[in-house]
This record gives C-alpha cells, structure tokens and sequence, in this order.
C-alpha cells in the first residue's frame, strides 16, 4: 500500500512516500528555522504564510522523488492535530483537496501518535505494547501504547514541554534556536559539572512532568553567577532535564511491567536521553535523527495502521487536543 503523508503542524512543511508503513519512498522537507531563528521560537502568522508558499513544491518533489504516479497512491494521510491552527489548516485544506480530486481516502493523523511510529519506519520488527516516551517542544508523555487510538496516558507536563524549556534556557543563556541541538553539543564537549539544578517532582502524579521550576532555577542562578561560564550551566541543565525524564520513565517500567520503551519526538535525538535509556535493562527503540523531528514519513506510516478512514469533508483542524 502506497501512502502519501502531509504533515504542516508547526514550522516544518512535509510530504513524503511510504510504502506498506514501513518503507520511505521519499521523505522531503522545509524547516522554517531561519524564519523563526531571530525571534527564538515560532512565530504562528509567519510559520502558516510560509507553509502556503511551500506546500505546493515540497508535494511535487515528494512525489518526483517517490517515482510513483499520483494515481498510484491508495491513501492521503494529513496531521490535523494537534498543533498551530494556521499551519495546522494549510496542509489539511491541502490533503482534503487532493483526495477529493483524486478519490482517495483520508486518513486523519494525530500528530503525537505520528512520532511514535518514526520507530515502525526505523525498526521493523516493532510491534506494540510498548511504553513510549514523547518528547518534543509541545509535548512530553509518557503512554502505554498498544495501537492506534489505545493507549493509557501515564504522565504528562503540567507547565513547559521539555523541548520548550530546552529553547527558553538556550534563549536565556544566548546560545540561539533551536536550543536542544546546541544545549546537547555543549553536554558532549563538557560531560558533567558540579553545578546541581532541582529535579522537579509532581505531587498529584508520580508520573507527570513539570520544567518551569527548573528553567526558574536556571535563570535565577545565571543572574547571581554572572562569572560562571554559559557551557557549564547548558550543560549542568542537560543533566538535570534528561534525569526527570529517565526517572519517571524509570517509575512507568515499574508501574506497567513493560518489556520494551520507545522514544519519540525531537528530544529524542538527544544523546545522552538515548544513553541514558539503553542502561534501564529492557529493549528500547528510537528513530533515526532525520525522523525525530516533524517529517511526512511518519504521518504516512500511522495512517497505514489505521483501520478506517475520515470523511473528507469532516476533517478539520484541531489545534488544542487533550491527548486522552
């Protein structure tokens, strides 16, 4: 089954080709990062004005790229939530218009579960149940998954995502955007430090995120040690955000009995979150770096495991979604 994925959430506009969900015919897409670079984060109007001039190109070369013909494709798959309503609207006004004219079904892919199958293009031989660990700059959860629409949400951040505070310290401490990559580079080069940040605990759930009182921590200390160098407390904020993430993971093992984790979204291209997840004793999977981040593929790849399509004229966009 060959799949056409569309995905336009936020800042990245993207086809690609998927075959079967598993195998990438073309994977094409168009960061806005220099758009944004100078106002450290997504700028909604400009990131929506931009989707609409690349859409249409960034299709045709996915398309070139797949040598499939358009009447090949036995399915249009589209992110439609959750994200930027104004991006989120361009490439599903886009995907309904394709599949109306070329009379395909239309698959309306959530964004969150689309990370999560970044894995079955990686790793094949992946079946659910599994614990993943989503984690990215609107989310971080932690699910038991075991198929489209059926999981149980374990834990979720009650204030930043942990990709948003990755940016508001890069941001704070003037190492650009996107923070995560940089912030990483600089954990490499230094290792640890002695400079110790709060791990945030949660009260109402074990299992849930919070990293506002660790970007608050951060700030505070950069202001009172003006003589302290940025890389170490980059890095010595590193620490501390990848450790909350791996001891609530580590809890969701305990809690659950799962015999296999999986990572997903942009932070999961972070090394030492990948280091740190292969020393927790059971098997885990993550992507490859080009699909931790928003692509097509993966939206294409979820669609293939749905059971049943949407009304084309019913789909819209959905920007805020409780993911369960």
């Amino acid at each position: 089954m060959i799949i056409l994925g569309i995905e336009s959430s936020c800042d990245e506009t993207a086809a690609a080709v998927v075959e079967d969900g598993r195998r990438v015919l073309s994977n094409v897409v168009s960061s806005q990062i220099d758009v944004h670079k100078k106002y450290g984060g997504v700028v909604p109007e400009l990131a929506a004005r931009h989707h609409v001039r690349n859409i249409v190109p960034v299709f045709k070369e996915a398309i070139e790229q797949s040598g499939i013909e358009l009447s090949g494709i036995d399915r249009i798959a589209v992110t439609n939530r959750p994200g930027l309503v104004g991006s989120l609207l361009v490439g599903v006004n886009f995907a309904r218009t394709a599949a109306y004219i070329l009379k395909k079904p239309l698959f309306a892919v959530n964004h969150i579960e689309a990370h999560i199958y970044a894995n079955f293009i990686q790793h094949p031989e992946l079946t659910p149940p599994f614990l993943a660990l989503v984690v990215s700059g609107g989310h971080t959860l932690l699910l038991m998954y075991r198929g489209p629409g059926d999981f149980d949400v374990l834990g979720t951040t009650v204030d930043d995502a942990v990709g948003e505070a990755y940016d508001k310290v890069a941001k704070l401490l003037g190492l650009g955007y996107p923070g995560g990559p940089e912030i990483d580079r600089i954990y490499k080069e230094m290792g640890e430090n002695d400079i110790m940040f709060p791990r945030p605990k949660v009260r109402n759930n074990a299992l849930n995120f919070s990293f506002s009182g660790l970007k608050t921590a951060v700030r505070v200390f950069f202001q009172k040690n003006s003589d302290v160098p940025k890389t170490y407390i980059a890095a010595a904020f590193q620490s501390a955000a990848i450790d909350s993430l791996i001891q609530k993971t580590k809890r969701a093992i305990t809690a659950t009995g799962a015999k296999k984790i999986v990572l997903a979204g942009g932070v999961s291209a972070n090394s030492l979150l990948r280091r740190r997840v292969e020393e927790l004793g059971v098997p885990y999977y993550y992507p490859s770096i080009e699909l931790c981040t928003d692509n097509a593929a993966m939206v294409a790849a979820a669609a293939f495991f749905m059971p049943t399509e949407d009304d084309v004229f019913s789909v819209d966009a959905i920007p805020n979604l409780k993911i369960k």
